[in-house]
């Protein structure tokens, strides 16, 4: 990852033009979402995005691979809170 904030910006905005044109041989449609992870660590809106799609994937990985309701842990281990505490660390 370049140091400068103009080379990201500019790095993360090129995969998204780039993949955009993923129907042609050497592009492909994998540099929008990495171009958009690019993007995430200068722009407040698409660092915003980033967390919110951690935290939904999180969420969604954490009830797949949840307990049966037998072995269940307490709530509070499972609140919003404490699984974006975590996410965040």
């Amino acid at each position: 990852m370049p140091q400068s904030r103009a080379a990201r910006i500019g790095i993360g905005a090129g995969l998204i033009v780039g993949g955009c044109l993923g129907f042609l041989p050497i592009l492909g449609f994998w540099m929008i979402p990495l171009g958009a992870l690019v993007l995430s660590h200068d722009l407040p809106f698409a660092r915003r995005l980033r967390r919110r799609w951690s935290v939904r994937w999180a969420k969604r990985r954490q009830k797949r691979d949840s307990p049966t309701k037998q072995d269940a842990e307490p709530a509070a281990e499972h609140s919003d809170v404490h699984l974006r505490n975590r996410l965040l660390r």
